[in-house]
């Protein structure tokens, strides 16, 4: 009776350990043809429109045939204001975030080898886009006169009869610095640069 109780017992076990095998087997068969599970998609970045190219920069159609993306001209900035653009790979600058500073000698020119920035004169020669300002936005008519106080080239002024700035279209290289020093010291940017690509659609 006893060995005939252990042989039903080791075929129990036995049946047991197959059932158990077979089982996972089975499970690691439906993981394989399962579809993998996919986590929330991150939202997709929205590519910006509001860039200026640097200080040197030929025509926009020509640029985009000149540039390589080589990406000598992000470095060869002293102030880290060229960017890669992250939708196109071209260099761009934000103006609200770092603007130009109209380097004495322009190392970003310098460093490009395919001619999509030529040299210029001096900083008064540069023309990157246009500050446009906005009234409804503009705390001028409270005191303000930052933007004034840092433009690096005199394009800005008052009237004694208005209290809001003026932008001499002659004069202003459209750097971006008001647009920064306006972003660090209002609620809302009230003074904006545009770049010079669309100036450039705006000519008869």
């Amino acid at each position: 009776m006893a060995e005939e109780f252990d042989k039903e017992r080791r075929e129990f076990l036995k049946q047991s350990v197959l059932s158990v095998g077979k089982t996972v087997y089975e499970y690691y068969e439906q993981q394989k043809e399962a579809p993998a599970e996919v986590g929330p998609k991150e939202p997709p970045v929205k590519a910006r429109v509001d860039w200026l190219r640097p200080p040197g920069a030929v025509e926009e159609e020509l640029f985009l045939d000149r540039c390589t993306k080589c990406g000598d001209c992000l470095p060869a900035c002293p102030y880290g204001s060229i960017k890669k653009d992250l939708a196109t790979g071209y260099p761009v600058i934000f103006a609200n975030e770092s603007p130009c500073h109209l380097c004495d000698d322009f190392p970003c020119i310098s460093a490009c080898e395919t001619e999509a920035l030529l040299p210029v004169g001096d900083q008064t020669e540069v023309r990157m886009g246009l500050a446009v300002v906005s009234r409804a936005d503009c705390t001028a008519d409270q005191g303000c006169r930052f933007c004034l106080a840092k433009c690096p080239v005199g394009a800005l002024s008052v009237d004694f009869l208005d209290a809001y700035p003026i932008v001499d279209q002659g004069k202003c290289v459209g750097c971006g610095i008001c647009e920064q020093v306006c972003s660090g010291v209002n609620d809302r940017i009230a003074i904006k640069v545009i770049s010079g690509r669309f100036e450039a659609t705006k000519s008869p």
